[in-house]
């Protein structure tokens, strides 16, 4: 399980999705976690020595792993924007070569072709 104890994560799915939380437990056998403020139910405790009033306690419940992602702190989210700008560069960059190159060979060929020219007379 990639998820520890501790680590900020990010639900996926279920009734709580896109909600973020801290894992309090894992699960390992059962591969599942417990995320603080997720996944919220109400127990119904009955009345007994210790608590002679039952009462209705709000608890975390255990969510799958699958459904959880680790965030990192320093990002958030990630844009694709500036990978798009790069690649644009890399394209103006190649087509200057490109031209640069096109007008060496031209003059060589006028070169070549100045030369037939003088041989030739």
């Amino acid at each position: 399980m990639k998820v520890k104890v501790g680590d900020n994560v990010k639900i996926l799915a279920g009734k709580d999705k896109g909600k973020e939380g801290r894992v309090l437990k894992t699960m390992k056998k059962e591969n599942k976690v417990i995320v603080e403020g997720i996944n919220m139910i109400k127990k119904h405790q009955k009345p007994n020595r210790m608590n002679e009033v039952g009462s209705i306690i709000d608890m975390e419940a255990p969510i799958h792993v699958s459904n959880v992602k680790v965030v990192e702190e320093t990002k958030k989210e990630t844009k694709k924007a500036p990978k798009k700008e790069t690649v644009k560069e890399v394209k103006e960059e190649t087509t200057a070569k490109a031209k640069t190159t096109k007008t060496t060979k031209t003059t060589k060929a006028t070169k070549t072709t100045k030369k037939t020219e003088k041989k030739a007379s």
